[in-house]
């Protein structure tokens, strides 16, 4: 079923939504959205956009310049719409007055987990960040069972991660500080990100480039998105396994949002509106192995995306949307050794 959605999604007919939208005022004929998704999912969702609404989406991958992108055009937005990047950080931006609330038709059909309270940003992916390993390097025995692990000796050079650049690697190392915070001990926490950055034999920009490095043995162990461990494994025929932490794993909320200000708010409305749906959820699902927030969107989904279980880990991310940005300059000025940050 999943897969006929692929062939039949340019013949959408309109959501109940976006019929509204086009209702209560005209859509505008454009719309620019600033997002951290590779260009070549933003190039499906905008094409599919455009082909229900006639509205043309000029789109920019930001990667982890977007929240700062946002901020710097606060006086005169240049972007109506901002798709891609974690719960983290849209919490911190609300804070900031940078969105207009707005509630698409979908939203509470998701997990309140998965929402602003206010409706300033919605999850339209969810995005689990687990520890893999190369099973051509490590046995099951020899690999990391928690986080933990990563600050053992056994593991000196055997590490690449990516840079704070990128979204999910800000709030994976954030979350990890958190758990020694809760506990009072803040300090243990900067130490073992030090004893970790100690075994880390490089940093990228780049998640391919990392992935590249595991799949030619030139280190052991890493984490990452769960997608992106299932698209190597599976469409590269990269020997990874992934690992299920004994204390649990973050899941980041990938969100959208509508920006304060926007040039083409009607426009954009409706590119929330569709972007979120259950429909083009499902098509990420199955081209993206984007896990989906709606939960109509699973049964039109890949099978590993029922079938995967993994341990949550404990987050409370409001708290960390307050302190992430500070932790992370911290990380990247006394943390993270200079000389190993590759493009």
């Amino acid at each position: 079923m999943g897969k006929k959605l692929l062939g039949t999604l340019a013949a959408f007919t309109l959501t109940t939504a976006l019929l509204t939208a086009t209702a209560s005022a005209e859509l505008e004929k454009k719309i620019t959205v600033y997002s951290t998704h590779s260009e070549s999912l933003l190039e499906v969702v905008a094409d599919a956009f455009t082909e229900e609404t006639g509205v043309q989406v000029d789109f920019i991958n930001l990667k982890g310049a977007l929240a700062d992108r946002v901020r710097a055009e606060k006086a005169n937005p240049q972007a109506d719409v901002m798709y891609g990047g974690s719960s983290s950080v849209y919490l911190e931006l609300k804070k900031e007055d940078l969105f207009e609330p707005f509630k698409p038709g979908w939203a509470s059909t998701i997990d309140p987990l998965f929402r602003d309270s206010d409706a300033t940003w919605f999850g339209t992916i969810q995005t689990p960040v687990l520890m893999f390993y190369n099973n051509k390097m490590l046995s099951a025995e020899e690999a990391p069972k928690d986080w933990s692990d990563l600050s053992k000796p056994q593991y000196q050079g055997k590490l690449v991660f990516r840079n704070a650049l990128s979204s999910s690697a800000r709030a994976t190392y954030s979350a990890l500080l958190q758990q020694f915070e809760k506990d009072g001990q803040l300090d243990d926490g900067w130490e073992f990100l030090k004893a970790v950055d100690a075994n880390t034999k490089q940093y990228y920009g780049s998640g391919s480039l990392l992935f590249q490095a595991v799949g030619r043995q030139e280190a052991a162990v890493s984490f990452m998105v769960l997608n992106s461990i299932i698209d190597n494994r599976e469409n590269n025929n990269m020997p990874l396994e992934v690992i299920d932490a004994e204390s649990g794993s973050p899941v980041i909320t990938d969100g959208i949002a509508l920006i304060k200000g926007a040039k083409h708010p009607q426009a954009a409305r409706a590119f929330i509106e569709f972007a979120g749906s259950a429909k083009t959820q499902a098509l990420l699902a199955n081209q993206f192995n984007r896990l989906p927030t709606h939960p109509d969107a699973l049964a039109d989904s890949p099978v590993w995306m029922s079938e995967t279980t993994f341990k949550v880990m404990d987050v409370d991310w409001q708290d960390l949307a307050a302190k992430q940005s500070a932790w992370m300059q911290k990380w990247d000025t006394e943390v993270k050794a200079n000389g190993k940050d590759k493009k």
